[in-house]
């Protein structure tokens, strides 16, 4: 793919080149999408322009895409699997193309229903991988001993991003986005503000904990933050690179034999999870987390499949018939959590 400017593609002519410049206006300003997704959508539409030239012989028109069949699209995405793509990666194919085909209807420059004839490939089913709580708890055990060991700037740094991480259930970009001034005073508010996804604000607690551990690294910070400033920043100054953080947490991981799916997002995972598993019902934790939808956050109730079948073996009165003297603790059990 190639392009000449933020978004004008050599494989497209004009005409597509302006429908396409709207497009992606849309996105950005009406739709709110981060500069993360807009990439991916530029990228893989600048794929699917790239294919139709060699395709077509010339930079595709909008007339050029008014008469595509549903073979020119399978022989693209066929073209791309050859080339390694997963089934994951062509259904986001499918997702951006359509988001484009979808805008230039309504917007009465361009429709093509060819697009509806091809069927998007199952993609697996994968689910979040919390961490215990012993082992989230021994995580940030050992943060902390070791800024109370070091008294290091960065360790104590590191502590409030991860303390952050679980104990609000931020994405790493939202914690990393913070400004100083976001940050409520040690007996001030117990809230925080976060801007999230498609820039939609939501309130999410701040444990005492946690406001404590932010309020030291700022203290060990070697320079003065400043307050319209990043919350937290790099040795050589400026905001903190996710990668830093994925790397200590990579040493943590080592130090304390924690499994390869400890990340800083399983952080977040973990949040929920445990949210769950202590009674927190699933409308809280979507609005906790900044889903926009319910069945985003439905996906922690088959984290805890396998726990919740055990509890109503063992909680169910009509589980144990053979066993009346268990059956009788059951019972009270299941009157004591309604």
């Amino acid at each position: 793919m190639s392009t000449t400017n933020q978004f004008s593609l050599s494989s497209a002519g004009e005409d597509m080149n302006a429908a396409l410049a709207r497009w992606f206006d849309h996105l950005a300003e009406e739709r709110r999408m981060s500069q993360n997704t807009l990439s991916a959508y530029a990228r893989d539409v600048g794929f699917f322009f790239d294919f139709l030239a060699e395709h077509l012989g010339s930079a595709a028109t909008v007339a050029h895409l008014q008469a595509l069949q549903p073979a020119d699209f399978r022989a693209f995405l066929a073209m791309r699997k050859k080339k390694g793509a997963s089934n994951r990666t062509v259904a986001r194919l499918l997702s951006s193309l359509r988001s484009l085909f979808g805008y230039l209807e309504r917007a009465g420059l361009a429709k093509c229903t060819a697009l509806n004839a091809v069927r998007t490939p199952k993609v697996p089913h994968g689910l979040p991988k919390p961490l215990s709580i012993a082992d989230a708890v021994a995580l940030t055990d050992e943060l902390e001993r070791e800024v109370e060991t070091t008294r290091a700037w960065v360790k104590a740094r590191d502590a409030a991003v991860f303390l952050l991480l679980y104990g609000s259930g931020l994405r790493i970009s939202e914690a990393l986005a913070l400004q100083v001034r976001d940050v409520p005073t040690l007996d001030g508010e117990e809230t925080l503000r976060i801007t999230g996804k498609g820039m939609k604000t939501r309130i999410v607690p701040i444990l005492p904990e946690v406001r404590s551990a932010i309020h030291r690294y700022m203290d060990l910070a070697p320079e003065a933050l400043s307050a319209d400033g990043p919350l937290f920043v790099g040795v050589r100054g400026g905001s903190l690179n996710p990668r830093i953080v994925q790397l200590s947490m990579q040493r943590l991981r080592a130090a304390l034999a924690l499994p390869e799916s400890a990340t800083p997002h399983a952080l977040r995972h973990s949040f929920a999870t445990h949210l769950l598993e202590a009674g927190g019902d699933l409308r809280t934790i979507q609005e906790l987390l900044g889903h926009a939808s319910l069945s985003s956050t439905q996906i922690y109730t088959e984290v805890n499949s396998e726990r919740l079948m055990d509890v109503h073996r063992n909680a169910h009165p009509r589980a144990s018939l053979s066993a009346p003297a268990a059956g009788a603790s059951h019972l009270r059990l299941v009157a004591s959590n309604p």
